[in-house]
């Protein structure tokens, strides 16, 4: 009697998918910290609303609206955004319910139909992004998923660029959802977030690729799911640089007209071999990950404990945390011009930050010692960063900290940010202090004890001896 034809794949355990406790006390008081913040208007707002504000009018050109901006792409003598279309083609039905204005890039200071656009485009995909991490980190050890999210959502830039119109935001959270899609068995689905991502953001190209190599590891005979999930996101961009630049091989980035247009240009659109003092910068910089987030070493360390149970997850988180660095250690320009830090980086966080979940359980109070310090950095770089970026945080952001706790000039005091609460009439100050309690009552109630859950729930890490699936 002859054995069924089988093919074998690597080792898989399943998904993990568990509720945290306090899951949402912990959205709100993140959002409430976050999602608050009116940032004043910079040039990567004005590139990707003045598109949004073209498209609702029938048109790819940007000028006038940013015509004098400092991102925009020039060809056949008109004027482009210079960004990933994906942002913007979101925001489309957004500027049309809030009213978006788009004559001139000086009406989108001080108004409030921005704010809005930026919270239902990023704002939205921030808080997808960390309820699903919290989930995923919940279903890898108990008791983690709730200072898992709150460590990236307020322990890293990422919460920095949530009330934005940075694009880095969206695709952390559409590469995420992808790779968690493809671990849940669901190539086609994740195949089109994968591809939405490299429509939202150019720089996800490396990520959404480890994602897809991880599909053809794991399951090769659905990785034609994944393709095919991919095609409307690669072809909406093909058609759109078709459209601008006369070739659906022609990115924006290929027709830069600024004072960066021969940087970028050189290399890889910018990217090159890494520099060292690239390597300083993103690491140890003012706004180094190092200084801002010292909890990403604790997620660092736990991907390797990852490895005993989930090696191929392990492995996929490992490599888009690696190519996010050589991504920014190679740029010209590591923070990207004005920037909470190390922004390129962002999407590949999320993968990184997986590795939080055992290192909590392993070692819980030396990874809460490290988030609160990230909280405490990064939530001093959430109120000031549009306003301190290009003066600097005088010895790293600590040091600004520092000044302000003992009642010396601090940056911190001259550069604060507004928020809705300041609409509302409290000072510069009070609203800083309303965004600070807001983060600390989220640590608190992710890393307080409570009562167990009802639902069933998952046991903590653990040594996992690798087994061989087959398909028949």
């Amino acid at each position: 009697m002859s054995a069924p034809n089988s093919t074998t794949v690597l080792p898989a355990a399943p998904f993990p998918w568990q509720r945290p406790r306090r899951e949402r006390l912990i959205l709100l008081l993140v959002a409430l910290a976050t999602l608050t913040q009116v940032y004043v208007v910079t040039t990567q707002d004005v590139s990707r609303l003045c598109l949004t504000s073209a498209i609702t009018a029938g048109r790819l050109t940007v000028e006038p609206c940013d015509g004098s901006s400092l991102d925009h792409a020039r060809f056949d003598g008109r004027t482009y955004s210079d960004k990933a279309p994906g942002i913007s083609l979101l925001a489309v039905p957004i500027a049309e319910l809030a009213g978006l204005p788009g004559s001139h890039r000086s009406e989108f200071h001080h108004d409030l139909g921005v704010w809005v656009a930026r919270i239902l485009t990023n704002g939205v995909a921030f808080l997808v992004l960390v309820f699903a991490l919290g989930r995923v980190a919940e279903g890898l050890a108990e008791d983690t998923g709730g200072p898992v999210a709150v460590t990236l959502a307020l322990g890293t830039l990422t919460g920095s660029l949530a009330s934005t119109m940075f694009d880095q935001v969206a695709a952390a959270a559409l590469c995420f959802g992808a790779f968690a899609l493809a671990w849940r068995r669901k190539p086609g689905l994740a195949g089109l977030l994968a591809g939405v991502a490299f429509l939202v953001e150019y720089e996800a190209a490396p990520i959404v690729a480890i994602i897809g190599l991880y599909v053809l590891l794991r399951e090769s005979r659905r990785f034609g799911r994944f393709c095919l999930g991919a095609v409307p996101g690669f072809a909406v961009l093909a058609a759109y640089d078709w459209a601008a630049f006369g070739s659906p091989f022609h990115a924006s980035y290929r027709y830069v007209a600024n004072v960066f247009a021969h940087a970028q240009a050189s290399g890889f659109f910018g990217i090159s071999l890494p520099r060292w003092h690239a390597v300083v910068s993103v690491l140890a910089g003012d706004r180094g990950i190092l200084v801002t987030s010292p909890g990403l070493v604790a997620a660092a360390a736990g991907l390797m404990l990852l490895a005993r149970r989930y090696r191929i997850e392990m492995m996929a988180c490992a490599a888009a945390t690696t190519v996010g660095l050589l991504l920014e250690f190679g740029y010209f320009l590591p923070y990207g011009g004005v920037s909470p830090g190390p922004r390129f980086l962002t999407p590949a966080l999320p993968f990184l930050a997986l590795g939080l979940a055992p290192a909590f359980s392993r070692a819980r109070a030396l990874a809460a010692s490290l988030m609160v310090a990230s909280v405490v950095a990064s939530t001093a770089v959430l109120v000031t960063w549009p306003n301190e970026s290009v003066a600097g945080y005088r010895q790293t952001v600590w040091g600004e900290i520092a000044r302000a706790a003992t009642h010396t000039q601090s940056r911190l005091h001259a550069n604060l940010t507004r928020n809705i609460v300041w609409w509302a009439g409290l000072s510069k100050t009070e609203s800083a202090l309303f965004v600070a309690a807001c983060a600390a009552a989220a640590c608190a109630a992710a890393l307080s004890p409570g009562r167990p859950l009802r639902s069933p729930r998952s046991a903590p890490v653990r040594p996992l001896e690798p087994t061989v699936e087959t398909t028949t």
